[in-house]
Formats: structure tokens, sequence, C-alpha cells
């Protein structure tokens, strides 16, 4: 029989999130912070799918249980910190009290306005990973992330005064700091992984050019190239950026200038042909990013070798 399929839920307010979970009322309305270690959730409703109208950054302990997050799933063995934003769809698919978080820090976006983080947020990339890409923290690590959340938590419990708001963006503001020099860490001490994936890199690309792909459907994308390593672009881009030096964009193009260079010093195509062969609609654009990368046009570079 087939397994009943569930809408997912909106949740537009944290008021809706601490209904959906049987919680009580958020002392703050656009912020919030679930301790899980003495706050019972209603597991019997985790099961359903939500959208998101907020930022939600959750710890999940090493306890096992699938998380949903958009088509992939993760198993939370390990345990990690989590980032989504508004807009994202998270759910369980299995009816499982361990997939529940130690600690859940919700933030509508309106909490920000009139800080500079309203518009900095959007510069941690981490909030469009996927659950593949979480934050695996060591034991250290995980104690400065505890301590933080339990800062957020006391003063949100506190007397509401003039500074209470610029405090507790302080502090969200440290945390995600703190998760952005530990993702650096984790690009770092996955060397041998990342490695294993510049590799399949180099493959994918040099397939989409051996087997003409470029003519038929244009330049690679940087999704294109995120989706043949299953990551997320954003992933992707922050991988490169530590083990090479420039994002997944500026990739892509150093691979097409290193084809162009080969067609151009070894055939006879002519520089409209090498462009479109390599999915550029106009040859203009093409002889553009050339003479930007190389300092030379394509037909300078050809002399060259002449």
């Amino acid at each position: 029989m087939k397994k009943e399929e569930h809408s997912p839920i909106k949740m537009e307010s944290l008021a809706d999130a601490h209904r959906a979970f049987g919680l009580l009322k958020p002392q703050h309305p656009l912020v919030s912070l679930v301790n899980g270690s003495y706050t019972q959730v209603d597991a019997t409703k985790m099961a359903h799918y939500h959208v998101l109208g907020f930022y939600k950054v959750s710890y999940k302990p090493a306890l096992k249980g699938k998380l949903k997050y958009g088509q992939s799933y993760y198993d939370f063995d390990e345990g990690g910190l989590l980032f989504a934003s508004p807009g994202q769809i998270v759910g369980n698919e299995e009816n499982d009290i361990s997939a529940c978080s130690e600690f859940t820090l919700l933030i509508h976006p309106d909490f920000f306005l009139g800080y500079p983080l309203a518009k900095n947020i959007r510069q941690y990339g981490f909030f469009s990973y996927s659950t593949r890409e979480t934050l695996h923290l060591s034991e250290e690590e995980k104690t400065t992330i505890f301590e933080i959340f339990k800062m957020i938590e006391k003063e949100l419990a506190s007397r509401i005064d003039d500074f209470s708001q610029d405090v507790v963006i302080s502090q969200i503001e440290l945390l995600l700091n703190y998760a952005n020099r530990f993702y650096k860490r984790q690009f770092i001490t996955r060397k041998a992984i990342n490695h294993d994936l510049l590799q399949k890199l180099e493959t994918v690309m040099d397939q989409y050019f051996a087997e003409n792909t470029s003519a038929n459907k244009g330049l690679p994308t940087v999704a294109y190239l995120a989706e043949q390593v299953n990551l997320t672009p954003s992933y992707l881009s922050d991988m490169l950026r530590s083990l090479v030096g420039q994002n997944a964009q500026q990739y892509i193009h150093d691979k097409l200038i290193e084809k162009a260079k080969e067609d151009l010093s070894t055939t006879r195509l002519t520089v409209r042909e090498v462009a479109y062969a390599l999915g550029f609609e106009h040859s203009q654009s093409f002889s553009k990013l050339f003479k930007l990368k190389t300092n030379l046009s394509p037909l300078e570079f050809r002399r060259s070798f002449n």
C-alpha cells in the first residue's frame, strides 16, 4: 500500500511553527530559540514537510533520523548544524523523535529590518547548502556554538529593553561568523574528499567538450556542474574558492579558455566556429572573455603559434 503523502505546511510566522509542533507561544514574535533538552516537541507532527517563512538554524545531535531538504535526505548519525532560509522546504520523512534538534533558532526576516544584517545575511552561502553539506562540528566547535545558543536563550528570557534587539542581533551575527569560520575549516579538513571532487569536475568538463554538449546545449552552467557532482551551486563555489581560489563560474571560464586555446592552436576552425563549438551564442562574447583572461584576442593568440 502506497504511503500517504502530506502536502507541505506553510509556516509564515514563528507562532505557526510553535503551534505546529505543540510548543508554547514564542516569547518574541520575530525570534525564538527552542532548547530541545527540556522543551517537549510533538514528534507525531514531525512527519509533515513545511515551507519556511523565516530563517532556521538547528543542531541535530548524533541520533538516527532522516530529514528531507528539497529532494534530498540526510542521515544525522554524525550530527551537525543545519541552516535554512525563507522559502525552503524541510521536514521529516519518518515519525521519529530522534530527528529532533537539540537547539533550534528561528528568526523572521523582519527582525533584521533597519540593521546591516538584513542585507548581509545573504552573504552567508550556507543558508542555501543542502543537508548533505551540513556543518559537522568538533567537540570544541560544538561547545562554542552551544554557548552562543545559550546566550541568545538567556537574552530572550530577560526583560526586554532598548538594547535587547541590538544584543540578540549581535549574538546571531556572532553565531553566523563562527559557522562561516567552521565551514572554511571543514573545506580544509576534507581536502581528500574535495580533491576527488575536483577530479570529477575535470572529467565532467572534459566530457562536456568531448561529447560536443556545448554546441547543443550552450555554455556549461554552475547549476549543471553542481548537479553532476551532487552538490548545491553555492557549496560548490565555496569549496572551489577554498581549494583553487576561484568560484564555480570562474572555474568554468578557465576551462572554456583552456579548451579555446587548444582549438585555436591545433585546428583550422575560425574564431566564430570555436566560439559556437564552446557554446557561445555570439562570437563577440567569446572574444571578450578570451581577451579578459589572456590579454590577447583569439586571433592574436593564434598568430603567436605561426
